[in-house]
């Protein structure tokens, strides 16, 4: 997290952080039952059925999404779930420790980061400092300064949900 640490300090990016028992998933995490305020989330890390395009996918916690319907929305075809080696390859990180802050890490810009609508509306988003056992508490102006200073555009759209 240092190097995360570095860069967040260098832009001036300040967001709270809060310590906790290691989890993988958004069951456990929701078994913590942590007092933070903010709009809870969920990452999936997709690629395209080629392999070519990648996707960071950040939604909020309880939306099941159609990802056939999310394909068609990007123009992306069919997607899939990115293995953990891609994963670690784009992003540097390991399954349950992937959140937007992983953006830091792909300077190759290969990853798209598509948000949901009613997290970019919110004040504040939950997401792992590329870690899972600490949550950080990120503003809405911080998220905007974290992805210019990565060099990512946001997609923000309204993901669709699975039926």
């Amino acid at each position: 997290m240092s190097t995360l640490s570095t860069f967040l300090d260098l832009h001036g990016i300040a967001p709270e952080s809060h310590s906790h028992p290691p989890v993988m998933t958004v069951a456990e995490s929701e078994q913590l039952a942590l007092p933070i305020p903010g709009a809870k989330t969920k990452n999936l890390f997709l690629r395209d059925n080629k392999g070519r395009r990648h996707f960071l996918v950040t939604v909020p916690h309880n939306l099941a999404v159609d990802l056939t319907a999310l394909g068609r929305m990007l123009a992306a075809g069919r997607l899939g779930f990115a293995s953990p080696e891609r994963l670690l390859r784009h992003l540097g990180v390991t399954p349950g420790s992937v959140s937007l802050l992983a953006l830091v890490n792909d300077q190759a810009l290969a990853v798209e980061f598509v948000i949901d609508n009613k997290l970019w509306e919110a004040d504040f988003v939950h997401a792992h400092p590329l870690r899972n056992d600490a949550t950080m508490l990120v503003s809405h102006a911080d998220l905007e300064r974290f992805l210019a200073a990565t060099g990512h555009e946001p997609l923000v759209v309204q993901v669709p949900a699975a039926v």
